[in-house]
């Protein structure tokens, strides 16, 4: 099968490109899927066929927790106070009698402890520990499979702009006439220096993320900002899962470096025999094969950062 489509199917190609099944390759299954992994790591890093940007809608959700009945009977907004550990929550909504949602939790509730209401005087007692969510952790969670993140766009209710106050409205309620008569040259000039007005005196939210932790933080008041059940919009550059597009696996670059990598394994595994004479007296030369794959290596990494690599984006002012 020259076009692989699978993991094992990479792998048996890596082999025939080395001479199997007419020389034996030298190397265990595990190294073999070693080799694999590093070979996808190095493409993930530097290819740009191996991400996609996506935009992703990530939903605040508030905290929960599960309750022994009642839940339903207490008010939203009020607070509740745990009477063994003193903690405090604000209730959101009940989604059924026994799951509370609750956010602003300070203090840690004990589980099996009973939780008073302070306006509606109900009590319940908590079967669970609280579980956090991206409200009161103040981050998102994003999937493995997200390696950076651009930018965030918020979908706000408290940032809506359909007030006919805002200026934006106002900017196209005064000029709609005169551009249907006339270029529109003024308008986006204009359109350009009012964006130019919010970035200095708004700017985007600034963000956080790292790939090894898995979340995003966002740089804004909560509290003012946004509100439970509110969305952001994260841009985002996201890894193509190869067991769902298997075309990856028939990557050109990728194909050539995992064979490589194979290479150079195999060599370092026939250096401890070196001299040994075979019968026949063939005497094996693992240097050779290792010194090879590694200039093979050197070259694909150089045309990986010459070729493969996205541009580095510039950055003005």
């Amino acid at each position: 099968m020259p076009s692989p489509s699978s993991r094992q199917g990479l792998i048996d190609y890596c082999l025939r490109e080395l001479g199997h099944p007419v020389l034996e390759i030298n190397i265990d299954d595990d190294q073999l899927e070693d080799r694999i992994d590093e070979a996808f790591q190095f493409y993930r890093e530097f290819h740009y066929d191996a991400v996609e940007m996506v935009y992703l809608a990530e939903e605040v959700i508030a905290s929960n927790v599960t309750v022994s009945g009642n839940a339903t009977t207490f008010l939203g907004s009020e607070t509740i106070v745990g009477a063994t550990s003193n903690a405090r929550a604000t209730v959101y909504q009940a989604a059924n009698n026994t799951l509370l949602g609750i956010y602003d939790v300070t203090g840690t509730f004990v589980p099996g402890e009973v939780i008073r209401g302070s306006q509606s005087g109900n009590v319940a007692t908590l079967t669970s520990a609280v579980n956090l969510n991206n409200y009161d952790n103040k981050y998102f969670n994003l999937s493995d499979l997200v390696t950076g993140v651009s930018k965030i766009i918020q979908l706000s209710n408290k940032s809506s702009g359909s007030s006919m106050f805002d200026v934006r409205y106002q900017l196209m309620l005064n000029n709609i006439q005169s551009l249907t008569n006339t270029d529109i040259i003024y308008y986006s000039q204009l359109k350009t220096h009012f964006n130019l007005i919010n970035d200095l005196m708004t700017g985007q939210k600034p963000v956080r993320f790292n790939r090894h932790m898995n979340r995003l933080y966002v740089d804004m008041d909560w509290r003012a900002d946004i509100t439970i059940g509110d969305h952001i919009i994260v841009e985002s550059f996201r890894i193509l899962d190869p067991n769902t597009y298997t075309d990856v696996y028939n990557d050109y670059f990728l194909k050539k470096y995992a064979t490589a990598l194979i290479k150079k394994q195999w060599g370092t595994n026939l250096k401890k025999f070196e001299g040994v004479q075979l019968p026949g007296g063939v005497l094996l030369n693992g240097q050779k094969i290792y010194d090879e794959a590694v200039e093979e290596i050197k070259q694909l990494q150089l045309d990986a950062q010459s070729i493969y690599q996205l541009p580095v984006d510039f950055f003005v002012g």
